[in-house]
């Protein structure tokens, strides 16, 4: 599985994002996926997971409310979209795909594909 991350930018605080993440390499309806994200000096963590189907989500306590999961399986693409972004938010984001786990999984180290990550920062 290859996976290419895109939409991450500069945004002031209290504005929105679209990320997007594009697969290939195999069905994309055959796996989970997940959005992770990364500040300087900081470990990486979970933001969100979506079924295969796209019919189970979870989300980080943070993300919940401000950020909504969901994923195109006809275009092969896994979408975040970020509203009420904060400074905090300011991150490296990065796509994951999970092919082997029938539940959606909040550790890193349950993914096995990874994208490039596509940087977001959020200005106050």
């Amino acid at each position: 599985v290859q996976l290419q991350a895109s939409g991450g930018g500069l945004v002031q605080a209290g504005g929105s994002l679209r990320l997007s993440c594009a697969a290939s390499g195999r069905t994309f309806s055959s796996y989970a996926l997940g959005w992770f994200r990364q500040a300087p000096g900081k470990e990486r963590e979970f933001v969100a997971a979506i079924s295969r189907s796209g019919g189970r989500i979870r989300y980080a306590d943070f993300a919940k409310g401000r950020f909504t999961i969901s994923r195109d399986n006809a275009k092969n693409t896994v979408f975040l979209h970020m509203n009420s972004l904060r400074p905090e938010d300011t991150a490296a984001y990065y796509c994951a795909a999970d092919t082997e786990s029938l539940n959606l999984q909040t550790r890193s180290y349950e993914y096995e594909y990874w994208g490039q990550g596509t940087l977001v920062t959020v200005s106050s």
